[in-house]
This record gives structure tokens, C-alpha cells and sequence, in this order.
């Protein structure tokens, strides 16, 4: 092996375990940080940022990729890496430490400030550091790519290779046909009833029923734990330490169970990824919305499917007695896939949620370009929800507050999750294709073969293909919102009866 690879080596994995530090104080933060710690946070989580900016952009490093460009016998392993480390050196080493610090400590912060605007249904509290993250981000863009659309280069970061001349036309779409879809089912005769989902549920019931589902998926608790926070995420620090959160209600399981299942479906990604270099590039996730494929695949098209309803049906009945004495597993099926226009999109179904996306990009596109200013958000967010879903916030918490992602200067995140349904659509189908008898083997509980296969055929790729062709090599096929929309209306219209 290469001398100038193996020092390259070192160097990634230290600033990986930089980083995975970071993941556990975002964790912190976000789970069981006393409220009062917020600025002292987002000084250390900002003095880190830097210290791992001055790591990535080392002249060290530089003249190690220098080095290794006159070198030509690596394999694809290596190679992956030491394009990964080129490509994140390049674009380091444009943005100044101060920059990055700034981001860093204000994104910190910027969650404080949202949760308490948030609870407090003030969106005016939020919107000037709103505001600043957007120039800060906008000054970012610039640095990295000037070249590209400020937007374009914050949606690079979570889905390499896309821009808005790729998304736009896959939105629209789906715009076309999901509009349609949502008022002809809004306007069927046919409603599944969903009471008995309403209720008195205790919470630690809840609790244990997620990380027996949750376990059965093959989430492994002696390399990962589950807690609470105020929205749902996965992060953690490594493979072996991955840490999955939801919420609780207690007039309402649901909602807390598929959030437990879609972590779940994040955590198995990153449990799953290949052992060899896990400290390494080549071995992390591929983009924001492979990531999201793998959620919700395991969220929407297995869970949410009558397999494995009928699976777990007797559990929940058992768990929750009281609620479930008369109700049959097919009622259950239909009532966890009610589509309904609502307000929240973490409780959209699947067929209302990409609107929710839509919406978000759409705004997020008018934020870069100028079209939009922060203070008309609230206007905006709700004269879109009422084009597209037909229903219109009561209030800011219930409307252009009710996501994370913008305090933290995730823009250009909320695409991924809708690219993500439609990876997710593709490797349903292909799986259900090479797999005839898979619902047999999960109405038996045999979730492994489904684990098995998703490890196999994308988290073990890590970072080997670009996104393009690992859907190619697993699907034979490309980018497909057709696929995802043939899904929504076989199984929708035969809920609804519509056919």
C-alpha cells in the first residue's frame, strides 16, 4: 500500500472521529441538554467546526492528494477515498474558518431559537436569524461553487449531482398527477374509519412495542439506543453507536410507532455499512435521499403494507387491548393508510407528503433566488398548503414552524425525502420481482431477508457508486417518479375503492 495513501488514511480517520464527536453533541443537544447550556453549545460546537474545517483544509492534505494524482495503482476502495477526500479538501478549503464557525455556532443556536418560537407559535422571533442563515449560506455557496445557483449548491450537499433543473421537472410532475389523486380520494364515498387509533395509550407501552418492532427489524440496541426528542431524527457517532429518537402522544400511537420504524430504517443503513473503513469515506452513506429511501422504504412500503400488518396486528392488539377488542387486521391496514390533507408533514401519509416537500422546495427555491422574503413565509407557507393539499394552518407552530431542518441551515434537505420515496418505489418493486414470496416471509416475520437484501445490494456500496448507478445496478432502471406514482394509485385506489 501506497505511503502517501496510508497517511491519507490516518488523517481521514481522525477528522471522521472529529466528527463523530460532533454527532454526539448534536445528539445531546437535541435529547437531554438543559435548556440553559444553549450558548455555551453553540460555542463549543462552534470552536469544533473549526478545529475540523482546519483539519479538511490542512496543506498536508493538499500535497498528499498532489502526491497520490501522480499514482495510479489504487482499487476502487481506495480510489473512492481519495476522490472523496479531493472533493472535500476542494471545497473546504474555499470557505474561510470564520465562515464555518459563524455557520456553525449560529445553526446551534438557530435550534434554541426555533424550539422556543415554535412552542410559543412566534414566527417573527425566528425569522431574523432565519434570515441570516439564508445570507450565511447564500455567502457559503458562493465560496464553494460560484458557478452554480446559490440554491444548487446547498442542494449538492445532501444530493450530489442533482439541481433544481433535475428536481424541478420530477416535482412537477408529481404535482400533476398527486393533485388529482389527493381530491379524487378526499372525494370517495369510501372513508376507512381510524377511531379506534384515538385513545389513551400509555407511553411506556409505546416505548416498548417500538423497540420490539423496531428489534424484529434487526435494529441492534448493544450498537445503538432510542430516546426522545422534540422531532424525530437519527444520528450518533459510528456504526456502532447509532442513536434513533421519536416523540410521544398519548391520545395517539401511531405516530410515534412508524417515527420509531423510519429511524429504524435509518439506523439499519448505518449499522449496515461495510466494516472494513467505517472510519472512512467510502463507507458513509451515499446522499440524503438514498438515505431517505431506505426510511422509508421500511416505513411506508413494508410497514404500512398488509403483510406486515397482519404480522404485528396481534402484538398491538395485545399491547393495547382495550382499544383493538373488535377490530379486525384489515380495518387496521386501511386505517394506518387513511390519506387525509393535514397540517404536520412528519404525520402526512404517503401520498399527501410529497406535496409537503414540494411546497418546502418551492419556498426554499424563492428564498435563494429573491422571490420570497422571510417575513411573507407565513402567507406563502399557507396559500400553498391550501393550493395543494386544500387545507390552511391555524397557526405558525402548525405551519411554517413545524421543521428542524431550516434553524439548522439545512437548505435543500427536503428534497432528498421525496427523491427518497421514489428510490424507495424502485427497490420495492425490484425486490417484490426477485422475491415473489416476500410477503409470506414477512406476515412469518422473516424481516431479515428484507435487511439482508437492502444491506447487501446499497448500505454495504457505501460510497463506491454514484446514485445513478447504484440505481441502475439495483434496479436496472433509472430515476422513476412513474414507478412511485403507479404505486400511490394501485394501492390507494383499491383502499378507497375507487377503481
Amino acid at each position: 500500500m501506497s505511503s502517501n495513501y496510508q497517511k491519507l488514511v490516518h488523517r481521514l480517520e481522525e477528522t471522521s472521529r472529529l466528527v463523530g464527536i460532533m454527532g454526539i453533541l448534536h445528539w445531546d443537544q437535541e435529547v437531554i441538554m438543559p435548556v440553559g447550556a444553549a450558548d455555551s453549545r453553540a460555542k463549543q460546537m462552534g470552536v469544533l467546526a473549526g478545529i475540523i474545517h482546519e483539519k479538511n483544509t490542512d496543506p498536508v492534505i493538499g500535497d498528499l492528494l498532489e502526491k497520490l494524482s501522480q499514482e495510479n495503482s489504487f482499487n476502487s476502495f481506495e480510489k473512492c477515498n481519495i476522490n472523496e477526500a479531493r472533493r472535500k479538501y476542494e471545497m473546504e478549503t474555499k470557505v474561510p474558518k470564520n465562515l464555518v464557525m459563524e455557520l456553525a455556532e449560529l445553526s446551534s443556536k438557530g435550534h434554541q431559537v426555533w424550539v422556543k418560537a415554535r412552542s410559543e407559535n412566534k414566527f417573527s422571533d425566528f425569522a431574523p436569524l432565519l434570515s441570516q442563515l439564508i445570507e450565511l449560506k447564500k455567502r457559503w455557496a458562493e465560496y464553494v461553487a460560484p458557478k452554480m445557483q446559490p440554491y444548487d449548491a446547498n442542494i449538492d450537499v445532501y444530493e450530489r449531482g442533482m439541481s433544481m433543473a433535475d428536481i424541478t421537472p420530477v416535482f412537477d410532475n408529481l404535482k400533476f398527477d398527486l393533485i388529482p389523486l389527493i381530491r379524487e380520494i378526499q372525494a370517495s364515498d369510501y372513508k376507512p374509519d381510524s377511531t379506534f387509533l384515538s385513545g389513551n395509550f400509555s407511553i411506556d407501552k409505546q416505548e416498548t412495542l417500538g423497540r420490539t418492532i423496531s428489534k424484529e427489524m434487526g435494529f441492534a440496541f448493544d450498537r445503538g439506543r432510542m430516546d426522545v426528542s422534540v422531532h424525530p431524527f437519527c444520528g450518533g457517532s459510528h456504526p456502532t453507536d447509532v442513536r434513533i429518537t421519536t416523540r410521544y402522544r398519548t391520545d395517539n400511537f401511531i405516530e410515534s410507532l412508524y417515527a420509531v420504524i423510519h429511524e429504524t430504517g435509518h439506523g439499519l443503513y448505518e449499522q449496515g455499512r461495510m466494516k472494513e473503513g467505517r472510519d472512512l469515506p467510502v463507507s458513509e452513506s451515499l446522499t440524503m435521499g438514498v438515505h431517505e429511501s431506505q426510511s422509508l422504504f421500511w416505513e411506508r412500503m413494508i410497514a404500512q403494507n398488509l403483510p406486515f400488518c397482519k404480522r404485528f396486528f396481534p402484538l398491538i392488539t395485545k399491547t393495547f387491548p382495550n382499544n383493538f377488542e373488535s377490530i379486525s387486521f384489515d380495518h387496521f391496514y386501511e386505517a394506518v393508510n387513511i390519506s387525509q390533507p393535514s397540517f404536520i408533514r412528519v404525520e402526512a401519509d404517503e401520498v399527501t407528503y410529497p406535496m409537503h416537500v414540494i411546497l418546502r422546495y418551492e419556498i426554499e427555491r424563492g428564498l435563494f433566488d429573491g422571490s420570497i422574503e422571510v417575513n411573507t413565509l407565513p402567507e406563502i407557507w399557507n396559500s400553498k398548503m391550501k393550493e395543494y393539499l386544500g387545507v390552511e394552518p391555524p397557526t405558525d407552530t402548525l405551519g411554517v414552524l413545524q421543521d428542524t431542518h431550516w434553524s439548522g441551515g439545512a437548505f435543500g434537505y427536503f428534497p432528498s425525502y421525496t427523491l427518497g420515496a421514489i428510490y424507495a418505489s424502485q427497490f420495492y418493486q425490484t425486490l417484490y420481482d426477485e422475491k415473489p414470496d416476500l410477503d409470506k416471509l414477512i406476515e412469518s416475520g422473516n424481516l431479515a431477508t428484507i435487511r439482508e437484501w437492502l444491506n447487501k445490494k446499497i448500505h454495504q456500496k457505501g460510497r463506491l457508486l454514484p446514485v445513478p448507478e447504484l440505481i441502475k445496478e439495483v434496479t436496472g432502471d433509472k430515476l422513476s417518479p412513474n414507478i412511485f406514482l403507479n404505486y400511490l394509485k394501485k394501492k390507494y385506489r383499491k383502499i378507497y375503492r375507487l377503481d
